[in-house]
């Protein structure tokens, strides 16, 4: 998503920003476990950053709902509970429905397919790397988003679908598949135009992640 524009004239980089992002991204992809110590000097030497932007996006993860302070005042990586999970999937499933209802009647017949062509070439290949299967997925679901001309909600989506996967660390490779061809179905109707075809199979595609992520969990 895009970030705030710097006033004219005002070209500092906004380093706290950058490594909140870093971080964020690093919880996401796994890197950084769910209850794992935050230590500003290492994180800082990752990062290649002054400890000063990373001790500022450390305060915005717990801002975020991303990190908590242990009783003992350790500042550690948050796991979310089933119940929070659930929570941001009843949301996502009623904003993204209606994104997808909007983006039926705004988004580019062009771009919409061009989107299609990168998932069908993911589910041609057959696999993918974690990297890729996020930018993919992440593709889908921001121009979609984005598309619904609302840019409110389009933040919304993407803050929500950020906490989504820092629940689910480890991903679902069994997933893969059935998501690509939901994907696909999603942006089928965006191109034919159908708002209530486009709503329903963006809802159903949630559900159903939902209902999988939730059986992987209450089994472990």
């Amino acid at each position: 998503m895009p970030g705030t524009t710097q006033p004219p004239g005002d070209e500092a980089p906004d380093l706290a920003g950058d490594a909140y992002r870093a971080l964020l991204d690093m919880i996401q992809r796994g890197g950084l476990p769910t209850e794992t110590p935050l230590q500003e000097r290492t994180l800082a030497a990752t990062l290649g950053m002054s400890r000063t932007p990373v001790r500022e996006a450390m305060s915005r993860l717990i801002g975020g709902g991303f990190a908590m302070r242990t009783s003992r005042g350790q500042l550690i990586v948050k796991e979310p509970t089933l119940r929070q999970y659930l929570e941001i999937f009843q949301i996502r499933m009623l904003l993204e429905g209606e994104a997808a209802a909007a983006a039926a009647t705004r988004l580019e017949t062009e771009r919409a397919r061009a989107v299609m062509v990168q998932v069908q070439a993911l589910l041609t290949a057959g696999s993918s790397s974690v990297e890729e299967n996020h930018r993919v997925d992440n593709l889908v679901h921001d121009t979609i988003a984005l598309a619904s001309g609302n840019q409110m909600l389009a933040q919304s989506i993407h803050d929500l679908r950020i906490k989504a996967r820092c629940f689910d660390q480890n991903g679902t490779p069994e997933r893969f598949e059935p998501g690509c061809r939901e994907h696909i179905a999603i942006l089928q109707a965006i191109v034919d135009r159908n708002p209530d075809a486009a709503r329903e199979a963006m809802r159903q595609h949630l559900d159903t992640v939902r209902v999988g992520l939730v059986a992987r969990h209450t089994h472990l």
